[in-house]
């Protein structure tokens, strides 16, 4: 079990533990609620997460309206690990880069591994605006693709102060997945060429050659150590417990280090052979 499982899961298991007590079936309780009894049952056993609501009306009924405040700390806690994109995308794309500005702010050392995309703080303007309009696509969040951009943008502002360390990994993949037409590929490349170059900046190409120790099963951020983001296509997972950042931090250091990565001039030198090959996809003139 992933940690907002197991917090899922507890959760749950304390609602269970009213109803008992309040020597109700899970049907019985259904019709109090005037729920299907098999959302009862999906919140006890943890396969649904309870609104705020859902668990006011609970305590009311089971006679627990004293348990209340301690299960709707514990579901924000939840909500802080899961945060499903439906709704963190409700107020627009513009508001979810405005918040990981903020978290920027406060970070000193990022460490980000990254198997498919080139990361946020990397990216150019045009390659952002494909890469939002994909999860506009997907949640049909289209209204302020241009405040995103600007806004994500803004947030590189980050990479050029001294006091900010960032470690980049990045999949050979990454500089060839057909993700944005040719043009602003290879625009994108030249940027990474760039950015490779900042003293801050530790830029690292796991070539397709290389031998895994570590599968790269999915790309993650490292806030100092506080904090892992993992996005899903549901759902940003926010990981803060400490076996978990020891976990990824390990994974990390794997991934950074596997014998036959690229850094400095022979990572540039892989972005350039991969700008060699977008060259063939431009249109001919």
């Amino acid at each position: 079990m992933s940690s907002v499982q197991e917090a899922r899961a507890a959760l749950g298991a304390l609602l269970r533990e009213l109803r008992q007590n309040a020597t109700f079936t899970v049907r019985q309780l259904a019709e109090v609620l005037g729920w299907p009894h098999s959302k009862v049952s999906k919140l006890e056993n943890g396969r649904q997460t309870p609104t705020e609501t859902d668990i006011r009306v609970w305590t009311q009924a089971t006679n627990a309206e004293h348990e209340t405040d301690g299960l709707l700390a514990r579901l924000r806690t939840l909500e802080f690990q899961h945060v499903e994109w439906q709704r963190q995308l409700t107020s627009g794309l513009k508001s979810h880069q405005v918040k990981l500005t903020e978290l920027n702010a406060r970070t000193r050392f990022f460490r980000v591994f990254e198997p498919t995309f080139v990361p946020g703080l990397l990216q150019i303007p045009d390659y952002a605006r494909f890469r939002f309009e994909q999860s506009g696509r997907v949640f049909g969040v289209r209204h302020d693709i241009d405040e995103a951009v600007y806004t994500r943008i803004q947030r590189q502002e980050i990479l050029y102060r001294p006091e900010k360390r960032f470690h980049f990994v990045l999949t050979e993949a990454v500089l060839r997945y057909r993700l944005c037409p040719a043009a602003v590929m290879l625009g994108q490349l030249d940027r990474l060429v760039s950015l490779s170059m900042l003293p801050n900046v530790k830029l690292g190409i796991i070539g397709f050659g290389v031998a895994y120790d570590v599968a790269p099963s999915h790309g993650f951020w490292l806030l100092d150590d506080d904090r892992v983001m993992v996005e899903t296509f549901s759902a940003e997972l926010n990981l803060a417990q400490p076996q978990e950042t020891e976990l990824y931090g390990r994974i990390f250091a794997q991934l950074a280090t596997v014998e036959g990565i690229s850094y400095g001039r022979e990572a540039r030198s892989l972005i350039t052979k991969a700008a060699e090959q977008w060259t063939t996809y431009l249109p001919e003139r």
